[in-house]
């Protein structure tokens, strides 16, 4: 799926790395003060870049470069899958997306590019807390779908765990 977006700094060029909804993307084209990507089947399937409508808002993010102030946990842009807004209660946000080994509480989170820090897990879903600033700009509500990108270390370590262990049972 080939898709524009109305963003064109000056130093953007085909190629680049830029983050829609919290998805990397790489830059196809630059035409009249668009910016064109194209998602691949993989992507469509684990975001919600198929979704996007012609003139709807979108967080759009370039790459860190070397230097660049880190504020938040790093990210690539990979989404894992989709998650649900359940619930909105005083700026903390319920996220549904079933079971997940890559949560707990205090970890890091990515919501559509947003670096988060998880409040609370629970059996299919975890909250996160928004804080104003970011609410002046992120305006999905209950029922909304949002990209989900966990944060890389806690994945590594995760299923390294999970893969000693099960070489250990295997080896009893």
């Amino acid at each position: 799926m080939r898709y524009g977006v109305a963003f064109s700094p000056e130093d953007l060029e085909i190629g680049a790395s830029v983050a829609v909804e919290g998805v990397c993307q790489s830059v196809v084209a630059i035409e009249n003060g668009v910016i064109f990507f194209e998602a691949i089947k993989e992507t469509l399937e684990r975001t919600t870049l198929d979704a996007l409508k012609v003139g709807q808002k979108v967080n759009i993010e370039r790459s860190a470069r070397l230097g660049d102030e880190m504020g938040g946990h790093l990210l690539s842009g990979h989404i894992y899958c989709k998650g649900k807004i359940t619930a909105i209660e005083d700026n903390v946000y319920t996220i549904d997306l079933g079971k997940s080994d890559y949560l707990f509480e205090k970890g890091f989170v990515a919501i559509d590019g947003m670096s988060l820090t998880v409040v609370k897990v629970m059996d299919h879903a975890f909250t996160v807390h928004l804080i104003p600033e970011t609410l002046k700009w992120f305006k999905k509500g209950i029922g909304d779908l949002v990209n989900i990108e966990f944060d890389s270390l806690t994945i590594a370590a995760v299923e390294t765990v999970k893969k000693y262990i099960g070489n250990s049972i295997q080896s009893m």
